[in-house]
């Protein structure tokens, strides 16, 4: 007797089925917490960095000049990149609401226009 091996064509359409049904219910749902990640990111970055420009302002009694300067002062290791925009150019600048205030930088926003799954946009966080 000779020994069958491999599938037949209507075994592997099946199978090849039951793959593309199991992808389009996982696929959103990875989405979704792609975008999650992406979020937590940015909150936990914006509050390193706000804390970094506080600690500044309370050993120099002023705001640093630039998010560089941060670095250069080692209160930072290095300028995050936005994980919206995937780059570290783009982080908004908040000059200080008094004028007479020394430095530039007071606080700082996410550079995307998008919309948080909150509803809110980034550059309001």
């Amino acid at each position: 007797m000779r020994l069958k091996r491999g599938f037949t064509l209507i075994e592997m359409l099946v199978v090849l089925a039951i793959l593309a049904l199991l992808m389009t219910i996982v696929t959103p749902k990875f989405m979704h917490m792609l975008q999650r990640a992406k979020e937590t990111t940015l909150r936990h970055d914006l509050l390193a960095m706000r804390d970094a420009i506080d600690k500044f302002y309370s050993d120099r009694n002023s705001y640093p000049e630039t998010l560089d300067e941060l670095v250069q002062r080692q209160y930072l290791k290095a300028i995050p990149p936005d994980p919206i925009t995937d780059r570290a150019d783009t982080w908004v600048i908040t000059l200080p609401p008094d004028i007479e205030e020394k430095g530039s930088v007071y606080d700082v926003h996410s550079g995307s226009n998008m919309i948080a799954e909150d509803g809110t946009p980034y550059a309001l966080w």
